[in-house]
């Protein structure tokens, strides 16, 4: 069974979805924007500033599934343009680590809702 997974630390869905849906061991999250949660503004700055915001909303949403960014398997990232690349690499393995990194894709996108720089999403296990 699915289970809705919301936390106000990260940003209300702004469509027809759920910030996370867990089921089983496994939590799904939608793609996280670099929006601040009590704005819903953009982080300001650029690549590294919307990155560090996109994961930390991320994140937020783990820990509220019982998840943490130690436990999740595969991400997926969409850049607005792959010169960002490197900032992004940056700013993802203060999250990630280098040591046992998730699998990752990593695509630039024609475009990402309100003219993000960078959207995330994860797969994770939670901890029980």
């Amino acid at each position: 069974m699915k289970t809705q997974i919301h936390t106000d630390s990260a940003p209300a869905a702004i469509g027809p979805y759920s910030q996370a849906l867990g089921f089983g061991d496994l939590v799904f999250t939608s793609g996280q924007l670099p929006l601040d949660p009590a704005t819903m503004a953009f982080a300001e700055g650029g690549i590294k500033e919307q990155a560090r915001q996109s994961l930390a909303n991320l994140k937020a949403i783990l820990e509220e599934a019982g998840a943490s960014m130690d436990t999740v398997l595969k991400t997926t990232c969409f850049l607005s343009d792959m010169e960002n690349f490197a900032a992004f690499n940056e700013v993802y393995t203060e999250f990630f680590g280098t040591d046992v990194a998730p699998a990752r894709s990593c695509v630039q996108a024609a475009r990402l809702p309100k003219d993000a720089l960078v959207e995330v999403e994860a797969v994770a296990y939670i901890n029980k």
